[in-house]
């Protein structure tokens, strides 16, 4: 079997300690199985494909991409497989785990500074600039991953196996923003499959621009690109629903601590967004969210480290 072939078809589990009595059922689609412990495997495999299908990636290309970590990582993974060179625009606002996980992967990493360490609206712009300047190479293809619709029909076996494993018995779908296209793409299926689901798009309190609020800086990595991102469409989203850094941080490590689920801090985002909407829709309502990465990729962030009750120098 290839690796490609061991993305997707993940574990959904329930979660038992930190919803009250009282409220919906939470489940959670366990994303870090896939190979490279990120949801974004699923549509880093689905772009290279369908680039390799219409010739926009020809035998012995160069890969480029600018990324918080995840996709970048995702991206190497499919193009060590395949043979690819791979070339990631990223900053030192993210993980150090991260930013290793893709040179490990043979991806050769620019890194564009950022201010404090937060991702903000200048740091995403700064990003994509430094990726077009090196997209202008002979034999390169761009991924371009914030308006490439291709990632979009990657989540769309996602949104299968939630259907699937729910047995259509699922009331709502509550998941963060980054590019939104593993919200759409899941939420293209389940509604075909569901018209009356709720679909729930979750984004920092700190840079609210889906809900018009300003941008602003914040520190839930992958997520809250500071403006609407270009793959965003209203018409699939039913509710949005803003978490504050701090209190994603917070519950990343309960469902450590409580639930044995060692996740990342958008997951933790995500499953206050998922109480918030179970305990509105009550007892015998079933909410899915996602475990969007490991929590292995924050180990020396704050989220988890060691230092991180010391007061920093």
């Amino acid at each position: 079997m290839d690796i490609l072939a061991t993305i997707g078809n993940t574990s959904l589990v329930r979660l038992r300690k930190v919803v009250p009595s009282g409220s919906a059922a939470i489940f959670a689609k366990l994303e870090w199985e896939n190979p490279t412990g990120s949801v974004k495997d699923r549509m880093a495999a689905a772009v290279i494909a369908r680039a390799e299908a219409d010739g926009r990636l020809k035998p012995g290309g160069t890969v480029v991409e600018y990324t918080g970590g995840s996709t970048g990582a995702s991206l190497a993974l499919v193009c060590a497989a395949k043979g690819y060179r791979i070339r990631i625009v990223t900053s030192d606002a993210f993980s150090r785990e991260k930013l290793d996980q893709m040179a490990a992967l043979g991806a050769e990493l620019t890194l564009v500074p950022s201010a404090g360490g937060l991702t903000t609206k200048k740091l995403i712009l700064d990003m994509i600039e430094a990726a077009r300047g090196l997209s202008r190479e002979p034999g390169v293809f761009w991924t371009d991953q914030l308006n490439n619709r291709d990632s979009i029909a990657g989540y769309y076996p996602l949104g299968e196996e939630i259907w699937s494993q729910t047995e259509g018995e699922i009331d709502a779908f509550v998941h963060s923003v980054g590019t939104a296209a593993s919200l759409c793409g899941v939420a293209t299926v389940l509604k075909r499959h569901k018209p009356g689901i709720r679909i729930v798009a979750v984004e920092p309190a700190e840079s609210s621009v889906l809900l018009g609020g300003p941008a602003g800086p914040h520190k839930i990595e992958g997520v809250g690109i500071g403006y609407t991102p270009p793959l965003w469409d209203p018409a699939a989203v039913d509710d949005v629903m803003a978490v504050k850094t701090a209190d994603a941080k917070e519950m990343a490590r309960r469902l450590a601590r409580e639930e044995a689920l060692f996740a990342g801090t958008s997951s933790g985002a995500n499953v206050i967004a998922a109480l918030r909407i179970a305990e509105r829709l009550g007892p015998g309502a079933k909410v899915v969210t996602l475990m969007v990465d490991s929590g292995l990729k924050y180990l020396h962030t704050d989220v988890y480290g060691t230092d991180r009750t010391r007061p920093h120098s």
